[in-house]
């Protein structure tokens, strides 16, 4: 559903602090020479990060359009490899990575295979990383998510206890911009067309007469880390 809109969705969706990827590093112990795996990488907002580390990055992604934009996005890196495929069918071809990573994608490979395969890829030591923004609505909302983050780790026995690192960060939008981003979403793009457009033609609508063409959304960006166990 994504793969109809990769501009947009590359241009509304938000991206990830720079201060995570530092503790990333931290983290794991990654630099110039570890090679990283990432996951569903979409547009590449994570993965132009992950370039700019110095690391080896191979992207998987299973939307055509996505990976083709995201090719285009990252032509000046010259650490990338972009392979189409979801990762449950993807081709290993024998290879082993330092670091895995998937950045707000990881709820779309099935748990059945995900865990297990992602554990199978890692080199021993290696890590696995989940990224993600959480939309935080009311005050105090970000403690729970933070207490409650490191739930997320794969199936006992297959990672180690989960590191959890959380960024708070706000995206601003008009009125046309927010319409925008909500059309990037998997909610929204179920929806069949006749009734999302006026749908969100009217949100935008409001967003300027009641709201001074001028709507936030805040995030807590969250870090996940788990060392694979052996």
């Amino acid at each position: 559903m994504f793969n109809e809109v990769p501009e947009l969705y590359d241009r509304v969706r938000p991206g990830y602090p720079d201060k995570l990827f530092a503790d990333l590093v931290t983290v794991t112990g990654m630099d110039e020479r570890s090679s990283v795996l990432e996951v569903g990488f979409g547009t590449g907002q994570a993965t132009r990060s992950l370039a700019a580390l110095g690391c080896s990055v191979t992207a998987i992604e299973p939307g055509e359009e996505m990976a083709a934009l995201a090719r285009q996005r990252m032509t000046t890196f010259g650490n990338v490899e972009v392979e189409t495929s979801t990762f449950e069918e993807w081709d290993d071809r024998g290879g082993r990575f330092d670091v895995l990573v998937a950045a707000s994608s990881w709820h779309w490979v099935a748990p059945s295979i995900g865990w297990q395969r992602a554990h199978d890829v890692l080199c021993p030591g290696g890590w696995m990383a989940l990224l993600g923004n959480v939309v935080v609505r009311r005050p105090g909302e970000p403690e729970v998510y933070a207490e409650t983050a490191d739930l997320v780790g794969g199936p006992g026995g297959l990672f180690g206890p989960t590191i959890v690192r959380w960024y708070p960060t706000v995206q601003w939008f008009d009125g046309d911009g927010f319409a925008d981003h909500l059309r990037s979403l998997s909610l929204y793009r179920r929806l069949d067309r006749d009734v999302r457009e006026p749908l969100l033609d009217a949100v935008a609508e409001r967003i300027r007469t009641r709201m001074g063409d001028r709507a936030s959304r805040r995030y807590l960006s969250v870090l996940c880390v788990g060392q694979r166990a052996e």
